[in-house]
């Protein structure tokens, strides 16, 4: 063999989707000869009368027997369009709404993380595989409802980008305007979860222009309301301490308000999601009473609603509100019990946040080696690097200075209260 043969490439197999459509074409070509062939016959054997009309005749059925025989199958699929797969995309989209269900919840919460681990990649690809019908598309969109939650835990924030794209188009194929609205308010969420507040707000813009009035639109409302808050609080992390920073905070408020009164009847995961960000509006304004009103009644609501997770995210900012009051140990404790939420559900993000506060915690009480023990397994933990946790850990291996000032009171140490919200990110995301 020549070594030009042995470069050239290895021929692309045939599509099926490319086989089928040439014999598409080939048979629609066929059938109009095979008619053209009958007709003509069949005014033949018409005009000359006795036996030779009965032979036309006889012709005329055997060739459209066999133009049914062999494009009937073809026209019922046409009929029946995606209806192979239709069973199949129900009954995943069944499961996975069953599992969506169990994700962070007391019952089921760590079999629920591990199907999503084995599984998510196999949805995706199916979601990218299915080509989007009439009659598949609401099972379509709630695979991809499935899969959201997961990604927002994971702060997959490319995945998440990707499943709006998918969304959008099929609702375009489809002419649901419902789900382009939701695929527009998903995708402001991912890139918010990118750092990208100009287009987060833009894509907004886009699901308010193209809203419904569905049986969703509530809901919807609902979320781009949260939606607007969380990218007002992005900003007030990236602004300093003035005029813009709290009028964003101020702004956050106003939003979380709105979404309460116009959330669809009784929500508890939303009132739990909407009483979180709300605390975290208390906070940035050196509230932390105010805080803790929030964060109790939403302690409440999630564990009724058996929502561990969402019990575990109010713990956790009720010990940073306890260690703005200068209660040490009271926000080690809750730090303590909503790591262990968050570890029986296989939340890791949220478990090493909390590993994290802990440590922190021990810097500041100058304990560096149970602080190092701690901060190394948060660091375990992360699947994305944190520069605050990077500090800590080089505060307790003494190898920088200690990146808090422990002895100052917490409503004068602003930068202290930005460090320790800005570590809570993957958390102030929450939403309904």
């Amino acid at each position: 063999m020549s070594e030009q043969e042995d470069e050239r490439p290895p021929e692309k197999p045939e599509s099926p989707y490319q086989s089928r459509g040439f014999r598409f074409i080939i048979g629609t070509v066929a059938s109009a000869l095979l008619t053209g062939l009958a007709s003509e016959m069949l005014n033949q054997s018409l005009d000359s009368g006795g036996w030779v009309q009965w032979i036309g005749l006889g012709v005329t059925v055997l060739l459209g027997a066999i133009t049914i025989i062999q494009y009937g199958p073809a026209i019922r699929r046409s009929w029946q369009h995606s209806g192979d797969s239709a069973p199949e995309l129900h009954a995943t989209a069944e499961e996975a709404e069953q599992w969506m269900i169990a994700l962070g919840s007391h019952a089921g919460g760590m079999a629920a993380a591990e199907w999503y681990a084995m599984n998510e990649e196999w949805l995706r690809e199916l979601l990218m595989a299915e080509k989007p019908h009439v009659d598949t598309i609401d099972d379509f969109a709630r695979i991809c409802d499935a899969l959201e939650p997961w990604y927002v835990r994971r702060a997959d924030a490319d995945a998440l980008l990707q499943l709006s794209d998918l969304l959008s188009a099929a609702a375009e194929v489809c002419g649901r305007r419902d789900l382009a609205e939701l695929a527009a308010a998903r995708a402001a969420t991912a890139y918010r979860m990118l750092g990208d507040l100009d287009t987060a707000s833009t894509r907004l813009g886009i699901s308010d222009n193209i809203a419904t009035h569905s049986r969703t639109t509530a809901a919807l409302t609902t979320r781009r309301q949260v939606e607007r808050a969380l990218l007002s609080l992005t900003r007030a992390d990236r602004s300093p301490a003035g005029n813009d920073r709290d009028e964003a905070v101020l702004n956050a408020r106003d939003r979380l308000d709105d979404a309460r009164l116009k959330r669809p009847g009784p929500d508890l995961a939303a009132d739990v999601a909407i009483a979180v960000n709300l605390a975290v509006v208390h906070l940035y304004q050196q509230d932390a009473e105010g805080a803790l009103d929030q964060l109790r009644p939403a302690v409440a609501r999630a564990t009724a609603a058996g929502d561990l997770s969402g019990q575990a995210h109010a713990l956790e900012l009720m010990g940073v509100a306890a260690w703005m009051q200068r209660n040490r140990h009271e926000a080690a404790g809750r730090w303590e019990h909503a790591a262990h939420l968050y570890a029986e559900i296989d939340e890791r993000e949220g478990q090493a946040r909390c590993l994290q506060h802990l440590g922190s915690a021990e810097v500041a009480a100058g304990r560096l080696n149970t602080a190092l023990e701690l901060l190394e397994q948060s660091a375990e933990l992360r699947t994305s690097d944190s520069e605050i946790l990077t500090k800590y850990l080089d505060a307790a291996r003494q190898t920088s200075d200690l990146p808090v000032v422990a002895d100052d009171p917490p409503h004068r140490t602003v930068g202290w209260l930005k460090r320790r919200l800005r570590s809570l990110r993957g958390f102030v995301g929450r939403t309904p």
